[in-house]
């Protein structure tokens, strides 16, 4: 299931390692097949695990020719696209290409409360490896769409706080009380001149130097800043 479109298709993926396949057994989401080492079945956190698929023994070497990460875990499992229900703010993504980054600001969503994280399609797949890897579980604690029109996915009955470089209201001073979303855009061109329109607020997050942050790590700010302003954190 490494083809974005097969995956989409099939409402199908493939996770590797067992904190991912923990995570989704945690979730609820049992794996349609199972394959692994005879070492890393062996395994204690393995043999814990309550999966009911009876899984397929490989080789190591056969397993590091399915498997994705540079240092093969041993043990992946395919199971069914998640669709998890959540209730919290959306986090909305424009142009991000990164895989990493992305991964990163669904684990921050799903740390942080967030709802969905809705994600264009000129994004990184966030169901792939990479994706899934930098997430360290978070597609299985928070919503994840795609949507092919950014701008009609945008919600009209919450506040859209856009994140710019410069020029936005400090996000200390920013009202972030009531129901919002977020916006944030790629570190080179940032979010479009249609999403900014539909804003009800502009937020910079100040810094000591001129340089701006990593995307990933102001959406973790913007999203810690927001979940710390609810009532009673």
């Amino acid at each position: 299931m490494r083809d974005s479109r097969l995956r989409r298709a099939e409402r199908r993926l493939v996770i590797e390692g067992p904190h991912l396949l923990a995570a989704a057994l945690e979730a609820g989401i049992q794996p349609f097949a199972l394959i692994g080492t005879e070492a890393a079945l062996a395994r204690a956190e393995i043999i814990a695990l309550k999966v009911r698929t009876t899984p397929t023994v490989v080789t190591p070497a056969v397993f590091a020719g399915i498997a994705d990460a540079e240092t093969a875990p041993g043990i992946a499992a395919e199971i069914p696209l998640p669709e998890i229900e959540r209730e919290g703010c959306t986090v909305f993504l424009e142009g991000v290409q990164d895989p990493g980054n992305v991964g990163a600001i669904i684990r921050s969503a799903a740390a942080f409360g967030a709802g969905t994280v809705v994600l264009d399609r000129q994004c990184a797949d966030p169901w792939s490896p990479k994706v899934l890897r930098a997430a360290q579980g978070g597609h299985f604690a928070v919503g994840v769409r795609q949507a092919d029109e950014l701008t009609a996915a945008l919600p009209r009955e919450a506040r859209l706080i856009c994140t710019v470089a410069r020029g936005g209201r400090p996000l200390r001073e920013a009202d972030l009380s009531g129901r919002i979303a977020w916006a944030f855009g790629s570190e080179g061109a940032g979010l479009s001149q249609a999403v900014l329109d539909r804003a009800a607020e502009r937020v910079t997050i100040p810094m000591a130097s001129g340089e701006s942050l990593n995307v990933a790590a102001a959406a973790a700010i913007c999203l810690y800043e927001a979940f710390c302003s609810q009532p009673g954190r």
